[in-house]
């Protein structure tokens, strides 16, 4: 009983800093304390939210498309990456570091140059959202590959696994934790815990 009091007393708390945030957002426009062209009012928005509705949707049914494309092709390629360095120790050895070293590189650092280089439509867009989730896929999924459990995989050989089945059975239910977390801190995709898979 006293669990569902404190989870409803929070939601309260909520809803009320929420509240005490719009009526501030409202009074600030208002009186005029911010210009109305630098932050309009929440009156102002709500009004703007119906009037351009159609626009809203059309730009983002593009920018939803954008984010689609880029994140299958990034996770795709991250989850591919990841493999071939776990088979292949000469592909760990010389792109693990490149891969570990480019994530320190700001995206917004990197936006401008593509624009440069692609222009204006949706390709360097999509490339962006490639680069941004390719390293974090690659290095989780790889690091699930890695710590897979040793014991298993030499009881498996011991009984004439291939190294393909050693691959399906062990190392890959054992990193699909980490394919859907960012790394083991963050919380994953499905609002659970790393694993909890």
């Amino acid at each position: 009983m006293k669990k569902k009091l404190r989870n409803i007393t929070s939601k309260i708390n909520t809803i009320a800093a929420i509240l005490v945030i719009l009526v501030v957002w409202q009074m600030v426009s208002s009186l005029g304390i911010v210009p109305g062209y630098m932050l309009p009012s929440p009156v102002q928005v709500v009004k703007a939210f119906v009037q351009e509705f159609p626009l809203l949707m059309e730009n983002a049914r593009v920018t939803l498309q954008e984010a689609f494309i880029g994140l299958a092709c990034g996770v795709a390629f991250g989850f591919i990456m990841a493999v071939l360095m776990d088979r292949f120790e000469v592909l760990y050895k010389a792109f693990y570091p490149l891969v570990v070293l480019t994530q320190t590189i700001p995206t917004v650092a990197v936006a401008p140059l593509l624009v440069l280089w692609f222009g204006y439509e949706m390709l360097p867009k999509i490339i962006l959202i490639v680069i941004a989730t390719f390293f974090p896929v690659t290095v989780g999924v790889l690091d699930g590959f890695r710590s897979a459990d040793k014991d298993t995989m030499n009881l498996l050989r011991s009984m004439g696994a291939s190294d393909f089945q050693i691959f399906r059975y062990v190392k890959l239910p054992g990193a699909m934790g980490q394919f859907f977390c960012k790394s083991s801190d963050l919380c994953c995709i499905f609002g659970g815990r790393c694993g909890d898979f």
